[in-house]
Parts: structure tokens; sequence; C-alpha cells
């Protein structure tokens, strides 16, 4: 694995509440407009992690895998909404663009699983996140930021779950 720079994160979950608690502390920090991309094998934590985030972010909506109805919507009480995009099924970008993400980005942050599988459709300003599985309880996360809002929002998470800049 490459050394991190400042536009990298790394973080050891040991456990699915910890990986949880991460991604609650980046939903807390997430806006309409952001683009948050998972990536990771099965089992790696990437619904895990949207559970915190969904929850982070200030929905009271339980958070699930959209494998069969490839986005999920959780709304907060205020009405803002956050999408949870399901890549896995999806057959590239082509198919990708038809779900019009531009949209459902503009109107409230979007979180993708399997990104990797539709990258060739995302923007290039984002916060990718690379999930893998250490053992039956330990998660490795690489969090990179592509973009100045991104990098922004890295220094917040650090000091979120590291308490240092």
């Amino acid at each position: 694995m490459p050394v991190l720079d400042r536009q990298s994160l790394e973080f050891i979950s040991r456990s699915a509440e910890q990986t949880r608690r991460a991604g609650m502390r980046l939903g807390a920090l997430l806006q309409p407009g952001d683009l948050v991309c998972l990536v990771g094998d099965l089992g790696a934590g990437k619904t895990t992690l949207v559970q915190g985030i969904a929850s982070g972010w200030g929905s009271l909506d339980a958070a699930n895998s959209p494998t069969f109805v490839l986005v999920n919507v959780y709304r907060r009480p205020d009405g803002d909404r956050l999408y949870h995009l399901d890549g896995y099924r999806l057959n590239g970008a082509l198919e990708a663009e038809d779900l019009d993400m531009e949209a459902l980005v503009e109107s409230g942050p979007l979180v993708i699983e399997w990104a990797d599988r539709i990258e060739a459709a995302l923007p290039k300003e984002r916060l990718w996140v690379v999930l893998h599985w250490v053992d039956d309880s330990q998660r490795d996360m690489v969090f990179a930021a592509a973009g100045s809002r991104y990098q922004s929002l890295l220094v917040d998470l650090r000091k979120y779950i590291f308490g240092v800049r």
C-alpha cells in the first residue's frame, strides 16, 4: 500500500460498531452536493459504514443495502434527503447515467456502494473510500479526497476521528 498523503486518511475499525461510528462522524459533515464513493468486496463493511453515515447525517430511517431497488432515500426530520445508490447491479457507466445521479447529488448527499463499477460516470471531485476486510471484526478504511471540498471534509473527519488536524 502506498504511503498516505494529506489527501488521504486510513482508519482501522475493530468492530462493526466502530465502523458505524466512523460513518456517523462522516455523515455529520455531509452537505447537499457531496459525493461519497465506497469500494470493497462483499463483507468489507460498506453497508455498515452507510448505516453510520445516514445516522450521523440525521436520518431516522433504517439504512440497508439498496441492491434490489438501486437507490434508497433516507430522510431527516427537516425534509432533507440523503441518497444511497448501489452500483453492483449496474452494467457500467451508461446505466448509471440513466439514473440522473447529477440530480440526486444536487438535492442531497449521494453515497454510492460499488462505485468502482460505475467510476466513468462519476465526477472527478469526490470522497473515495476503499474498505478492506481484515478479519471477522476488523476493517481497514482508506479515505481519499479529490477536490478542495473533499480535502476540507477530510481535514474535519481526521479531527473528528483522531482529534488532530
